[in-house]
């Protein structure tokens, strides 16, 4: 008897927030939200930025360096329907930038498939204004 081959469960990631460039300085705050159909296990979000990164960062626990610009944060597991827990940091940049892009998407969501990508992968335009520019 031939078996077959099982296909993943879907869920829909997205990821809502805002930045904030101060000088030197960026600083993030966002929330993960599963709108299913299946929950994520466990899932991580990358954030990349278009500047280097100064050599030493302050990382929330989650969160680790993988590139001269670039973190990945873990978001723990997503229930459908529900937000996951706000993930905060503030990242130093090499120098001061008068702008700087924050590139946001799914580094890794736990084995489950995700058919839209369009609201996890994202990119935002942020001013050194200290306003928040949301995502």
């Amino acid at each position: 008897m031939a078996s077959r081959s099982a296909t993943p469960p879907h869920a829909d990631l997205s990821f809502h927030g805002h930045a904030a460039l101060t000088g030197d300085r960026v600083e993030v705050r966002l929330t993960p939200r599963d709108a299913g159909p299946s929950a994520v296990p466990d899932a991580s979000v990358r954030l990349r930025w278009s500047v280097a990164l100064a050599d030493r960062q302050v990382l929330p626990a989650a969160c680790a360096r993988s590139g001269e610009r670039t973190v990945v944060c873990g978001t723990g597991a997503l229930a459908v329907g529900r937000a996951g827990r706000t993930l905060a940091l503030t990242v130093a940049l090499r120098r001061a930038a008068s702008e700087v892009t924050l590139e946001v998407e799914t580094a890794w969501n736990g084995g489950v498939s995700d058919p839209d990508r369009s609201n996890d992968r994202l990119k935002v335009l942020v001013l050194d204004t200290g306003d928040a520019y949301a995502f």
